[in-house]
């Protein structure tokens, strides 16, 4: 074979001549003949196996050629020719290569096969693929079965091809067929081709779904062997880079193939190669459209998570993106961070330098904790979750990320906060430390140990040994200068001997022995005296001749003499020549605190030391969850849904794990059970599932004791929100079945009759529980009914009002079937054993202290008008009972006291006990307010439910003749709305009657008593005793519920009690029970409106707390009008009391719902806050104000109070007033309509510019138009700015008067002209009569400044009467506007 085939660039080439013995094709077979060249082919193939490849070539091209134009099944045969050549060549070239013996026209002719059906197959299989994306997307519209099986037919065959053309490269490919090359050098044009036709596969859009992972496998397989064995390594990373940067959806696809090239090829290198890549990306390029920003941070963290160990090393270069604009690539980096934190560098077997880099990474993430970007925040914090819950965070720095966590509770963004809260879940799920105490519990032992700590450092610092030389150190640091000293004192001579001689006369005048003098050399020598210490050794040995210090000097010589100071420097340590020389030798410096220190202390010490700092670390970790759980409580109310179901997440983590105060959070979420958001209630109802209703033991009765025992831990010390709360999730555990149903109730009655041992609070749980599970199934309580009525209403009732209470609302809780079922109501007879005994408790407590018989007597009242035969009767003798009782206390007490009534009688007056007094009186208020309800509910329903049956019955007894007679009567009847009707108007008669009647007839019990009420009540000197006065009042108003005439007569005497009473628990029932009357009787309260808002400036916070409570249910519910009087509320939102203003900024948020509310209110808002007589402070009106005006939103809204609140200037009368409208006006977001109202405008406040404290707001609102203006409109805010100031800085009149001279200076040059001005010239103003201006347009008329004050009136306020309620009859108001409404004649409670 004398040509070579050379893989062409394009495929034109193979047309072109090119270089010497170049392959080039000769003949393009047309597409008609195509066919029959292939049978030739295919004839060929069989005959000569897959060499024949080498003559039809052409053919085969000629198919590449006209593949557009071809049919679809001569491209698949052409296909299945061309695999099962590759095949040839895969099965036959491994026994050619190995056998070494292929000669050089072989292997040319074994190259140019291999070249040719490679090049044809992969060019084939690029042309294919490109006519599957095209028909996809040409289909993808079509709708049908039948159409998209049809069109898509070939697709799904093109699939399973795909895979067959990618395995059969692969196996040709993973042969050595390099050999085949000169030098093994593979040209790069077969390298491309077979790359490109890979890359061009993965850019299929579907390539990554998980119908296609065959095929993606394969692709990665096919380059990783290109990577390996071709050198394609560089052109994979640059080809990565590109199609990352072009198809977003590939980054999972890359990053699964780098990683299978880096581990299964182990081509590491490659991972390297492309972050070095990604890290040289600029700021500016990543920023442009389309730089696949996206795609490279996807691709890093999906790189990350499958070879971490591979990223360390060239890590470094991607670090520089933190620093850039993109978010997208610092979270990347961050999450690249994170893995390699979680999967590489974490556990204790790390090296330093390991350890240094763990460091780094961790003070890296800390850093974007802060970052600007929220969503870089966010992701930060979710892999700092996963690497606490992977446990790779040391223990150093738990307080530490905990306290940024908690920091960012506070964030801005909702999916920052969600993420804190989830890592701060995980930090209490895997945290070191006891969570079951809290910081207060964890101060006293900290305290203690680190005093015990302090003790024992201060007794080591006192035995501490002293850092000593040794001896011999010392010798031989000082030896030569001593040496020469010696030589020196040895060379004096005669002027020796004479200092000798007169030391020696010094010497023998003091006594002193050997071993002194062998002390004082050795100090000499000490103190570095070394001439002293060696004459005074030279003369030792002739004054101790006999000395075993100085023996040695028998012969004076440098050497003797300087190991005479050598032994009595150093001691028995160096020189121990015998017992007595060792006890006689003097002592040594260096002996002193020589002892080491004792092992144990040390030990000791190091033990107290970790344990004190562990101690300060779960001191501050409790802080830290402390803090957590506080700001997280308050998160459960967010609007944002998500946020609220981490919260109870959280809330949920915390309680499993016992932290400290865990609990408040989960009763702070009860109340979300009535949330109107289905996922928030089905969070809270699932987390209470979870925490009490799904309990663990070994057995059914264990799991009920357990699930008992938490829920009664729940229950205890609840409010009654909490408690109510409770029962829709109770009630919905016995709702749907449960083996433990069972279980859990006889538990419950265990604990409740005392058979298994529990305590008061206990029992009432008990009881209680069995009232919620009475909701869901009424014979829990109805079938036990004896063992409540023996157990809680017995002869020890009087011991437990508590439990006899909430035993008569688990049985009341039955009550609910009756009341909503529509037949026959269920009651049980008067003389029931059930109301003796609740009859026998009220009566015999009424003369008894007890402070908990109201509760009791007040539910057990409400009980018997539920469930009693004629309840009236029977609550008739029980007040005639109590009153005997009282009557018979009178008789038997015989000597007055403090506590009693007549203060200022007769001694020989009867005296009353003020409790027992007290009692009664509540006792006739519950009976009178609970048989109102009793007419206005029950005998109503019974009422209506006869008619019913008594009109059923009459049809029935009517033939079909008569129903045909009176069907177009009752058609008439049904079109004007009567059908019913008269008969309901009866009954609703009939009721109203009985209550304006008969209730307080003469010989109505319930009548006696009200003139006591009302004494009681008029008395308050007199009747002074706390506990008689609040019940009167609360009675007294309970019996003004009963009829119009009641009311009216008593409200009077009400309001002054609501006035002048000392006792704020009076004032607090007082405005409840008005909100009641208000809500029954809305015309007689009217009048009284401004006196219940008064009750909003009450010194007692209780007594604003109600009556902000009250009034926005009033107003909200539409009941009462809603006046200027508000701002009285809008002073609470500035109130000392927190929850009082959070309930007046819920007030204003509910009301800017109604339409135009808080608008039409503003103006006179304003006007009474800016009231000189109120005083109110500056800083406080704009407070409130910027509150208010956040909810003026519209437009034409805006336009109108610019108008109204420049009107307001006109009636101002102090400086302070210009000042808080001009504040007010600038709070206002102001448009193009509102400043031109601004303009038109000027006359009320031009002439207040002057004041500094009008024209600055003014000048602020100009500033902030200015901003956002266009450029037209610009002008002209600036052309008024310019106005203002002119007036602020020079007044009112002298700019008008330059104003007036430059119109006069102007008035001849236009007379002059005598040229008529054009009509489009002269400007109109919109709703002004004037075509133009006069010049007396702007100016402030003088007189007005003369004219009488006037008196300012409030639009809302018109037609009503503000003075306060007196007490005076004739001072009543008297004013009254009806309200029309629907018939109010059911009792609201």
């Amino acid at each position: 074979m004398s040509w070579d085939f050379v893989v062409p660039v394009s495929l034109g080439d193979l047309l072109k001549s090119g270089a010497i013995n170049q392959y080039v094709v000769q003949d393009v077979v047309s597409p008609k003949q195509l066919p029959s060249h292939l049978n030739s082919f295919k004839a060929a193939l069989r005959s000569q196996g897959h060499l024949c490849i080498l003559e039809h070539f052409d053919t085969l091209y000629s198919v590449l050629q006209h593949c557009r134009t071809v049919d679809v099944s001569l491209k698949e045969d052409t296909l299945e020719f061309l695999i099962q050549v590759v095949r040839g060549l895969s099965v036959s070239l491994p026994s050619l290569l190995l056998s070494g013996t292929l000669s050089a026209a072989d292997r040319k002719q074994q190259l140019n096969a291999v070249k040719m059906s490679v090049f044809l197959l992969c060019k084939l299989t690029e042309n294919l693929e490109s006519d599957s994306c095209r028909e996809s997307i040409v289909t993808a519209p079509s709708k049908g079965r039948k159409k998209e099986k049809a069109s898509g037919k070939g697709l799904m065959q093109w699939d399973s091809e795909r895979e067959t053309v990618l395995q059969c490269l692969t196996q040709l490919l993973q042969l050595d067929i390099r050999s085949l090359w000169n030098l093994s050098l593979v040209e790069e044009e077969f390298v491309s081709c077979v790359t490109c036709c890979c890359y061009k596969l993965l850019e299929n859009p579907t390539i990554g779904h998980m119908k296609n992972k065959a095929t993606r496998d394969a692709i990665i397989h096919v380059l990783g062997v290109m990577v390996k064995k071709y050198n394609h390594m560089l052109g994979a990373c640059v080809k990565v880079i590109q199609l990352l940067q072009h198809f977003e959806q590939l980054s999972s696809v890359c990053a699964q193939a780098v990683s299978a090239w880096s581990s299964e090829h182990g081509v590491k290198a490659i991972v390297g190669e492309i972050m070095r890549e990604i890290g040289q990306k600029s700021s500016d390029e990543l920023a442009r459209e389309g730089s696949g920003v996206k795609a490279f941070s996807s691709f890093l963290s999906e790189l990350s998570s499958l070879v971490p160990e591979a990223m360390i090393p060239n890590i470094s270069v991607l670090l520089t993106h933190l620093e850039g604009e993109s978010s997208s690539m610092r979270v990347a980096v961050c999450e690249v961070l994170g893995e390699v934190l979680v999967r590489v560098l974490s556990g204790d077997k790390l090296e330093d330098s390991g350890r240094a880099d763990r460091d780094r990474f961790l003070d890296t993430l800390q850093e974007h904790i802060h970052d600007a970007h929220s969503h870089v925040r966010a992701r930060v914090l979710q892999v700092y979750t996963r690497i606490v819950n992977s446990k790779a965070l040391p223990l150093c720095r738990y307080t530490e990320v905990m306290e940024l966590a908690v920091g960012r509770l506070g964030d801005k963004s909702v999916h920052v906060c969600k993420s804190a809260i989830q890592l701060l879940a995980a930090f209490i799920a895997h945290n070191p430390y006891s969570c079951k105490l809290s910081s207060a519990d964890l101060r006293k032992p900290l305290e203690k140990e680190t005093a015990k700590l302090k003790e024992l450092k201060e007794s080591m610092r006192e035995k501490a040994p002293v850092a000593v030389i040794s001896a011999s150190d010392l010798w031989a640091a000082m030896e030569p200068e001593v040496s020469n000293t010696v030589r020196a004192q040895l060379e004096a001579g005669s002027d020796t001997e004479r200092h000798h001689a007169e030391e020696a006369e010094e010497e023998a005048e003091q006594d002193r022995s050997d071993r002194d003098t062998a002390v004082v050399i050795a100090q000499y020598l000490r103190h570095n005296k070394y001439r002293q210490a060696v004459n005074l050794c030279m003369r030792a040995h002739s004054l101790y001749p006999e000395s075993p210090f100085f023996s040695a000097l028998s012969d004076v010589n440098p050497d003797t003499l300087l190991s005479t100071l050598a032994s009595l420097f150093k001691g028995p340590e160096e020189n121990p020549a015998s017992e007595q020389v060792v006890s006689d030798q003097p002592p040594t410096p260096q002996k002193e605190g020589e002892k080491e220190p004792d092992e144990g202390k040390e030990n000791e010490l190091k033990k107290q030391e970790m344990l004190v700092q562990y101690l300060k670390d779960t001191e501050s970790f409790a802080l830290q969850v402390e803090k957590a759980i506080a700001v997280i409580n308050n998160m459960l109310y967010w609007k944002t849904t998500t946020v609220v179901q981490e919260a109870v997440q959280f809330c949920v983590t915390a309680c499993e794990f016992s932290v400290a105060d865990s609990v408040s959070g989960v009763r702070k979420m009860l109340p979300l059970v009535w949330s109107t958001d289905a996922a928030v209630k089905d969070a809270v109802v699932q987390a209470y599932r979870r925490l009490y209703l799904n309990p663990h033991g070994d057995s059914t009765r264990a799991k009920a004791q357990t699930l008992v025992d938490s829920l009664s831990e729940l229950m205890v010390d609840s409010s009654l929100g909490t408690i109510q709360c409770l029962e829709e999730i109770v009630q919905e555990f016995f709702s749907t079945e449960s083996p433990l149903q069972a279980s859990v109730v006889q538990a419950l009655w265990e604990r409740f009759s005392g058979k298994r041992e529990a305590s008061a609070l206990r029992r009432r749980a008990a009881v209680l529980l069995l009232g919620m599970a009475a909701r869901a199934e009424r014979e829990v309580v109805l079938s036990n009914l004896d063992t409540l009525c023996s157990v809680a209403l017995g002869e020890k009732v009087t011991e437990d009002y508590l439990l006899a209470r909430d035993a008569v609302i688990t049985i009341t809780n039955i009550t609910d079937h009756v009341r909503q079922s529509k037949g026959v109501p269920f009651r049980l007879p008067a003389d029931h054993h059930l109301f003796s005994c609740l009859t026998q408790a009220i009566a015999d407590g009424v003369v008894l202290s007890d402070p908990y018989w109201q509760t009791f007597m007040e539910q057990a009242i409400r009980l018997i008008y539920f469930l009693a035969e004629s309840p009236d009767q029977l609550c008739a003798r029980l007040l005639q009972r109590s009153a005997r009782l009282l009557l018979e206390q009178i008789t038997e007490c015989g000597e007055p006291n403090q506590s009693q009534v007549s203060e200022g009688s007769q001694d020989s007056e009867p005296q009353v006990n003020c409790v027992s007094l007290a009692h009664l009186l509540s006792m006739c208020g519950a009976v009178a307010f609970w048989q109102v309800s009793h007419l206005e509910r029950s005998v109503s329903n019974e009422l209506r439910r006869r008619r019913g049956e008594k009109e059923e019955k009459e049809e029935k007894e009517k033939g079909p003749v008569g129903k045909n007679k009176e069907a177009n009567d009752s058609c008439v009847e049904e079109e004007l709305g009567l059908t019913g009707a008269s008969a309901e108007d009866t009954e609703a008669e009939f009721i109203r009657r009985i209550c304006e009647i008969e209730l307080l007839a003469d010989g109505n019990m319930l009548s006696v008593f009200l003139p006591l009420l009302v004494k009681v009540c008029s008395n308050p000197g007199r009747y002074s005793h706390r506990q008689l006065t609040t019940a009167a009042c609360l009675a007294l108003s309970q019996y003004m519920m009963i009829s119009p005439t009641v009311c009216k007569d008593n409200i009077r005497l009400l309001f002054t009690v609501l006035e002048k009473s000392s006792l704020p628990v009076v004032r607090a029932n007082a405005i409840i029970a008005l909100g009641d009357l208000t809500v029954r009787f809305p015309n007689i309260l009217e009048p009284w409106t401004p006196n219940l808002y008064g009750r909003l400036c009450d010194d007692n916070a209780s007594v604003r707390l109600t009556a902000i409570t009250v009034l926005t249910q009033l107003v909200l519910k539409d009941v009462m009008k809603v006046k200027g009087q508000v701002s009285e509320v809008a002073v609470l939102l500035l109130d000392s009391e927190q929850h009082i203003a959070s309930l007046a900024l819920n007030f204003f948020n509910e009301l800017s719902a109604k339409d135009n509310a808080i608008y039409n209110l503003l103006p006179d808002i304003i006007s009474r806050l800016s009231d000189p007589e109120r005083g109110m402070k500056e800083e406080d009106f704009n407070t409130i104000m910027k509150q208010l005006f956040s909810y003026i939103t519209k437009e034409r809204q805006t336009e109108s109070l610019v108008e109204k609140l420049c009107q307001r200037f006109r009636t101002a009368k102090t400086e302070r007033q210009w000042a808080d409208l001009a504040v007010s006006l600038s709070l206002l977001s102001m448009c193009e309509r509102g400043f031109k109202k601004l303009q038109e405008c000027w006359d009320c406040y031009s002439d207040k510019l002057t004041e500094d404290a009008v024209y600055q707001p003014l000048l602020s609102i100009l500033a902030k138009l200015r901003r956002r203006a266009k450029p037209q409109f610009k002008a002209q805010v600036e052309e008024f700015e310019k106005k203002l100031t002119a007036v602020h800085t020079k007044g009112l009149e002298n700019v008008e008067n330059d104003e007036r001279e430059q119109q006069l200076e102007d008035q001849p040059q236009t007379q002059n002209t005598q040229t008529p001005l054009p009509k489009s010239t002269r400007k109109t103003t919109r709703g002004r009569g004037k075509s133009r201006m006069d010049e007396s347009d702007l100016v402030t008329p003088k007189r007005s400044r003369a004219r009488p004050k006037k008196v300012i009136t409030f639009s809302s306020d018109e037609g009503e009467d503000e003075e306060d309620a007196v007490m005076a009859e004739n001072e009543t108001p008297k004013v009254t506007t009806p309200i029309s409404r629907t018939r109010r004649t059911r009792l609201r409670h």
